[in-house]
């Protein structure tokens, strides 16, 4: 269950953490429980397989001070996957790009039912 979004998360926390943190070979015990924490979330998304990105989510499941480190990461790492990592995170923004339209889509539908 969200294999994908767990391997671009890792990866973005293992960015994040060598270059802020300064860690070479593995991540430091912030990094590390920021990231179990965010597998922990993503195992129990509500939504599975058809979620949507979390900044278009109607449930936001992080605690206030995890997702703000979460939105670090991002910051920080996000720029950096594009040339390190280039054909996942291509495959990753296209993915999301159908899973947001495919929630939108299905939510506006469910409204209009209402």
């Amino acid at each position: 269950m969200n294999a994908d979004e767990k391997k671009i998360v890792t990866r973005m926390v293992s960015i994040y953490c060598r270059l802020v943190h300064g860690s070479k070979t593995q991540l430091c015990d912030e990094c590390d429980a920021l990231l179990t924490y965010a597998h922990l979330r993503l195992e129990r998304c509500p939504f599975e397989e058809e979620k949507p990105t979390c900044a278009s989510c109607p449930v936001h499941c992080y605690k206030p001070d995890m997702r703000q480190k979460i939105k670090e990461v991002m910051r920080t790492a996000g720029p950096r996957m594009l040339f390190l990592h280039p054909i996942d995170t291509i495959k990753h923004f296209h993915k999301e790009r159908q899973r947001d339209r495919h929630f939108v889509a299905k939510e506006k539908s469910s409204k209009k039912t209402e």
